[in-house]
């Protein structure tokens, strides 16, 4: 999931604008938050036999639990 959409949720819920910053701005880790960076929970599924219950970050950020 882009940053950006991790953002644009956040800033909604708090009624603040977001923006686009330069990489840059953020030191060393703005070059970590702008490469894509996929990730995967199979090894750990197949290693201690996990199995999430909860929603996907891609669609949980804005159902609004995480906000009082």
């Amino acid at each position: 999931m882009p940053v950006r959409n991790i953002a644009e949720v956040i800033g909604g819920r708090l009624n603040l604008p977001t923006a686009t910053v330069p990489a840059g701005d953020f030191g060393f880790l703005g070059g970590v938050l702008a490469v894509d960076q996929p990730a995967s929970s199979a090894p750990t599924r197949e290693l201690l036999g996990w199995q999430p219950v909860r929603p996907r970050l891609v669609k949980d950020p804005g159902k609004g639990h995480y906000f009082a």
